[in-house]
């Protein structure tokens, strides 16, 4: 209504269907096509619709017209039954409410409908005219989206610029904040039944199916046993006169079995990381070196010779320049080689993370890949080495930080995938606490497990994971191990969200790698010998032919039994030193293949 008149504005409201979120915009009809009256039915025009549309024309505003993100909307107030026109009133999180909107042809019910599809509308226990509304897209995708929407400032907006900060340092507080943002501020909404949490996983996501058949066999999981570190004569024997590796295949299986011993890590890292071919010979590895030390070299001296005028037109260079200082003085300042003041260490560390921006200036520097680039350097001891791996590496984990963070939403979505295969009642478990989302593994995934592994450690875990054996995606079963281990505890004293993150957080630094190499494998084997294998779980774990066997099948059991055999060779006549599931050494044991230890990669 007007405030100067008793008199109704006509408009029209429609829910506006945008890249990644939906605006709802009431617009005022112009005088000339408003009707005169409530019984004028001529050139009626609906008093909402649907737009479904990437772009808009923006319509010359009236100063009643308004517009607003349904990731704003706090609730909706309707009017009591049967008492005149249906009304509804939007409140917004900022606790700013609209103009009553008043639907004379009863259509209000209707909006209420269309608008269920993208957030979870509930009545309010002290008023039933009331709606609150959890803000929350069907799509686990889309949730991380509309967290890092403009309006969401605050430690989201923190997250979306600083993931290494928010995550590593306020990292109990950001999840919280991205927990409340998801189950709304209202009591009622704190829980969602397991059937709707399977459907807000699967809907929207192709080509990942929510898992939630209890009968799934997975069968025994085998006992895994590991070798010692590949020595320097093993590793010279497996190269000829020339230096080309006679079979990188066999060194790969014995890195994941065992890792490298330390004083080999500084050549075979760069054979792993891909800056040196595999089937290079000694003097082609020179030549690329020399190559691309120039090539380093060229892309220092574009940032070392700008000039302080340049810099100060140019602000991402600053704001590049600035956070890698930040970080560089706090990056691993307790390993003797990054410690005390103008360390060399921490100078190169600058010099790379500099240079990379000028490799990659759409990325840049985003917080937490100096975490990523410590051990290399610690590892290379020079610069140029340490830069084109960490290149390598961050052709790896570029989604991870990207400004969408893709990489981010589909690792969660693929370790829920694998979780519910493994325990169904743990997942259950976990979403009847609000935590079915699993973002407090969000910083395994950021940073490859950086802070959950001591520095020695971190660098066994991640050069076994460069192998990229037994599986695709393997540290997502490092994540399930690590998960299955702490469950009993997590289950048995009831945890409840912020228990449950604050239990994940303390694991740091406290968790043993080759147990959980150890489990993770084992996984990897009992679910590559699963015959009634999800074809989601197939897709995540690089798997191009489920073991699934169907009625109809023409080869049946034998066609499965064949794709996983061919893989069998990746472990065969592998006799050496191992470590026991229990992490200790045992050097008078030998490993010995067992059938269901031929059956590890899929083709």
């Amino acid at each position: 209504k007007n405030d100067d008149q008793d008199s109704i504005i006509s408009g029209v409201l429609r829910v506006i269907e945008k890249d990644s979120s939906s605006v709802v915009e009431w617009t005022q009809t112009p005088k000339e096509k408003s009707p005169r009256g409530l019984d004028h039915q001529n050139n009626y025009e609906a008093e909402w619709d649907m737009v479904n549309t990437v772009s808009f024309k923006k319509k010359p505003q009236s100063k009643w017209s308004f517009q607003f993100s349904l990731t704003d909307l706090k609730s909706i107030k309707q009017n009591k039954e049967g008492m005149g026109w249906s009304y509804l009133v939007f409140c917004l999180k900022d606790d700013v409410i609209l103009p009553a909107l008043h639907f004379h042809h009863g259509d209000s019910k209707l909006l209420i409908v269309s608008l269920e599809k993208y957030v979870v509308l509930c009545e309010s226990p002290q008023d039933k005219r009331i709606l609150l509304v959890n803000c929350q897209n069907k799509s686990l995708s889309q949730s991380f989206e509309n967290l890092l929407d403009e309006p969401t400032y605050g430690l989201i907006q923190k997250l979306k610029k600083d993931p290494y900060t928010a995550t590593m340092g306020g990292f109990s507080k950001v999840t919280n904040y991205i927990f409340d943002s998801l189950r709304g501020s209202d009591p009622s909404t704190q829980q969602r039944p397991p059937s709707e949490m399977a459907d807000f996983l699967s809907d929207e996501e192709p080509g990942f199916e929510v898992i939630t058949r209890v009968s799934i066999d997975l069968g025994k999981r085998p006992d895994v046993i590991r070798r010692e570190p590949v020595s320097a004569e093993e590793w010279t024997k497996n190269m000829d006169s020339e230096g080309r590796i006679l079979d990188a295949d066999f060194i790969k299986r014995m890195i994941f079995k065992g890792g490298l011993c330390h004083a080999l890590r500084k050549e075979v890292w760069k054979f792993l990381l891909g800056y040196f071919p595999w089937h290079s010979t000694r003097e082609e590895r020179t030549n690329l070196q020399k190559r691309k030390t120039d090539e380093y070299f060229r892309m220092k001296l574009q940032w070392k010779s700008v000039s302080d005028e340049q810099e100060k037109r140019n602000s991402r260079l600053r704001d590049y320049k600035s956070l890698i200082e930040k970080d560089v003085n706090r990056t691993d300042r307790t390993n003797k080689f990054y410690e005390g003041q103008d360390n060399p260490g921490l100078i190169l560390l600058h010099d790379i993370l500099m240079t990379y921006c000028m490799y990659d200036f759409d990325l840049g520097y985003v917080q937490g890949m100096s975490d990523l680039l410590s051990p290399v350097l610690y590892v290379m001891e020079n610069e140029v080495d340490a830069f084109w791996c960490f290149v390598s590496y961050m052709d790896q984990m570029h989604e991870n930080f990207e400004e969408q963070m893709q990489g981010m939403k589909t690792q969660l979505i693929q370790l829920s995938t694998l979780l519910r295969l493994l325990d169904s009642g743990f997942c259950s478990y976990l979403e009847s606490q609000d935590s079915g989302y699993l973002y407090f593994c969000f910083r395994w995934l950021l940073i490859r497990f950086k802070r959950e592994f001591s520095f020695q450690d971190i660098l066994r875990l991640w050069e076994v994971m460069w192998t990229e054996l037994p599986c695709q995606n393997f540290h997502l079963l490092i994540c399930c191990a690590i998960l299955e281990s702490e469950k009993q505890q997590i289950m048995d004293k009831h945890y409840g969200f912020n228990e449950i993150l604050k239990h994940i957080n303390e694991l740091s630094m406290k968790i043993d790698v080759e147990d959980i190499l150890c489990k993770a494998e084992a996984i990897s084997i009992q679910m590559m010998n699963c015959k009634e294998l999800p074809q989601a779980v197939c897709e995540v774990l690089g798997m191009e032919t489920s073991a699934v066997t169907t009625p109809d099948s023409d080869t049946g059991e034998d066609e499965s039994v064949t794709v996983m055999r061919r893989s069998a060779s990746t472990y065969q006549n592998i006799s050496m030193p191992v470590t026991a599931a229990s992490g200790t050494r045992d050097t008078t044991q030998h490993l010995a293949v067992t059938h269901s230890a031929q059956r590890l990669t899929p083709t």
